[in-house]
């Protein structure tokens, strides 16, 4: 098994939802995981974003470009 490390942080649910559709597409090991605090009412999601991806280290360029493409304007 894979060491998973954090490639990046993610500003919003919707981000995660679009860039997690794509990695499974493309059978990219990964995982999303939320700063969801709802005891301290959203305090940590201010101080380090949503949340953020974490993958095998090799596969951290091509996250990069895929969430690069998805987040262009």
């Amino acid at each position: 098994m894979e060491t998973f490390e954090k490639i990046l942080v993610l500003n919003n649910e919707f981000e995660a939802g679009l860039l997690e559709e794509v990695l499974t597409d493309r059978k990219i090991p990964h995982g999303i995981v939320t700063s969801d605090d709802t005891a301290l009412g959203g305090i940590i999601e201010m101080e380090y974003g949503w949340g953020y991806v974490e993958a095998p280290a090799r596969c951290k360029s091509e996250i990069m470009e895929l969430y690069q493409e998805i987040t262009k304007k």
